[in-house]
């Protein structure tokens, strides 16, 4: 298995050979470093990949990155079989990672947080049909309806389908496609749509 980090920059169409526009998600792979060498005993277990630098940094983010000399945007964790195609002995903290591990056609799966989407109601959060909209019930079409509690056991089971906070959570698309690689603006077309808004941070890890 072979990971990077991607910074998601838009959508756009491309097209095959026989003239079909595919529609694909751009990810910029650029300024992928070897942030941090995580030891286990006497060997390597992980490696931390960073991308992009943080304006500021606070005190603690100083000091564990004092030996790559920045403070990275985005962090994550991955263990060295993922970076198997790199040579690890030249794979020192602050090494840029670049795209030879990756090549058009290789089925990849895509790793983000989703777009955020405030307080919604059952309806858009899990897809409940409503209410009638007729028989006295004109203002009930967006209700949940009924929660199915009795005076035993008088409360709501956790867990229940209700109106809540929508979006902004992991999620993790498979088996996407790499339409295309540009090693030289560093640039990655993924097949399809992929979770997150624009400017996000996802992990991108073939199979």
């Amino acid at each position: 298995m072979k990971a990077i980090i991607g910074k998601k920059i838009g959508m756009t169409q491309i097209f095959n050979e026989k003239g079909v526009a595919i529609p694909a998600t751009v990810l910029d792979v650029s300024n992928n470093v070897i942030a941090k060498k995580i030891k286990k005993g006497e060997s390597v277990s992980h490696i931390e990949l960073g991308k992009d630098k943080q304006k500021t940094g606070n005190k603690s983010d100083l000091g564990n990155y004092k030996t790559l000399g920045f403070v990275p945007t985005y962090k994550s964790v991955f263990t060295v079989k993922s970076i198997a195609a790199q040579n690890l002995d030249s794979l020192e903290e602050g090494a840029e990672l670049d795209l030879s591990v990756f090549k058009e056609g290789d089925k990849i799966d895509v790793s983000g947080i989703n777009k955020g989407k405030g307080w919604q109601g059952v309806v858009k959060r899990w897809r409940f049909a409503g209410m009638p909209r007729t028989h006295g019930s004109s203002d009930r079409e967006r209700a949940p309806g009924s929660l199915g509690t009795r005076t035993i056991p008088g409360r709501v089971f956790k867990g229940k389908k209700m109106g809540g906070h929508m979006g902004t959570r992991s999620k993790t698309i498979k088996n996407l496609k790499i339409a295309l690689v540009d090693a030289e603006n560093k640039l990655i077309a993924v097949s399809g749509s992929i979770p997150g808004a624009k400017g996000s941070y996802l992990v991108i890890k073939s199979k």
